[in-house]
């Protein structure tokens, strides 16, 4: 066999396993892994439990040379919650998957950043971006993120 149909051939069965594995994953998990901002800040790992997602943060960019453990959710609006720990905490909640959009909506996500929740909606688009809005109630008022999945 030719080096050329030989190369095609092994593109070729990889294609196809990778789309055979992708398509044994239901809709409404497609979220679930770990997800890196486009921006290579921040990695997310997106989880289901029940019919729940969450999304915890698993690593962040630090400009200060401290260690991530160093960073607490000192912005929060709640004082009891401003000790524990930017990393690891769970950014997510409420969202619900709706099959007719293939999106996830009507959540809330939290930006530790500046101590707020936002409404929050996620899809993910034809290049396989994770696609996470945050907004004000109306979703044109907003700001979006876009992750690659990462496993």
């Amino acid at each position: 066999m030719p080096i050329k149909a030989l190369l095609t051939f092994i593109l070729f069965s990889q294609l196809t396993v990778t789309s055979l594995i992708a398509g044994s994953i239901p809709a409404k998990a497609r979220i679930c892994g770990k997800w890196e901002a486009t921006e290579k800040n921040l990695i997310i790992t997106v989880s289901m439990v029940g019919n729940q997602y969450k999304a915890v943060i698993t690593w962040f960019s630090d400009v200060d040379g401290k260690p991530m453990d160093y960073w607490k959710d000192s912005h929060n609006p709640n004082p009891a919650l401003r000790n524990r720990k930017i990393h690891g905490l769970n950014i997510l909640r409420n969202l619900t998957y709706h099959p007719n959009t293939n999106s996830w909506e009507d959540g809330m996500i939290y930006d530790s950043k500046h101590g707020k929740e936002w409404n929050a909606s996620i899809f993910i688009d034809n290049k396989g971006l994770l696609r996470v809005k945050g907004y004000w109630h109306l979703k044109f008022i907003g700001k979006t993120m876009s992750f690659y999945r990462v496993t």
